[in-house]
């Protein structure tokens, strides 16, 4: 399966000319999964402390308006995340899309860090605890959002699920790359799946600096096979998924827990 990720700038002056890139790349490469950064159509809103429900909708509308920029990616499916209110609740909506199935909502985000620049927990509210992976035309898919990487045992448990690919949606800084891509590989093999980010580029903006580095890692070893930068911001790479079912009967995968 061709998979792409990349990095895109959190600048909604920008993302015109950024996606018709991306769309140019999606389709030369053939690409059939695009990976998006987490909440990645309108400035990043939790860098600001004080929670403003008019900032939080105007972020529902273009996001909205984002969703439907995905038919010029078709045939792929597109996974990443957005802002969303259900039930009167704010939450952070990972999400896949196709032409065949339109817009699935798969989870949404339960894990809330809540610190400078990044006050998600004051601004939306955390969803269930539900880690499910989920099927498209071509591969079964697990989301860890950002901070759910952390938690390694969704990660086990999607590779126990059958999960051939990890997506992970991300909004991280410059300074903690290193660490960030340390934890892709964790996820890669104690899941036995591909783990595949796509973040913010190197911009600041509000005080943030973006960290950029989306990855893809392969499932036996954590390998890092491929990294996005401000040069190269976009990234395709043809993804083996047997490698992944190979991978669940191989150390560690294989131990009974």
């Amino acid at each position: 399966m061709k998979a792409t990720v990349c990095e895109l700038k959190n600048s909604e002056d920008t993302l015109a000319e950024e996606w018709e890139k991306l769309v140019d790349h999606v389709r030369a490469e053939k690409s059939e999964l695009v990976v998006l950064p987490e909440m990645p159509f309108a400035r990043w809103v939790a860098h600001n402390r004080k929670v403003d429900p008019a900032v939080w909708h105007a972020s529902v509308e273009m996001h909205d308006r984002g969703v439907s920029r995905f038919s010029a990616l078709s045939p792929a499916t597109v996974a990443g995340s957005r802002p969303v209110v259900r039930s009167g609740r704010r939450l952070n909506e990972a999400f896949l899309w196709d032409e065949k199935e339109g817009y699935r909502p798969v989870h949404h985000k339960y894990y809330l860090p809540d610190d400078e620049g990044w006050w998600e927990a004051s601004w939306y509210e955390r969803g269930e605890k539900e880690f499910t992976a989920v099927r498209t035309n071509q591969a079964r898919i697990g989301f860890l959002l950002c901070t759910e990487l952390w938690f390694n045992e969704h990660a086990r448990a999607y590779g126990r699920q059958g999960a051939e690919v990890l997506i992970c949606p991300r909004a991280t800084g410059s300074f903690s790359t290193d660490k960030w891509i340390a934890g892709g590989k964790t996820a890669a093999v104690v899941s036995g799946a591909w783990c595949l980010s796509s973040n913010f580029s190197p911009t600041e903006a509000d005080g943030m600096k973006w960290g950029g580095s989306g990855w893809i890692i392969e499932p036996e070893d954590g390998r890092v096979l491929g990294v996005t930068s401000q040069e190269r911001p976009l990234l395709t790479l043809d993804i083996d998924l047997g490698a992944a079912h190979a991978a669940k009967e191989t150390y560690p995968r294989y131990v009974v827990e």
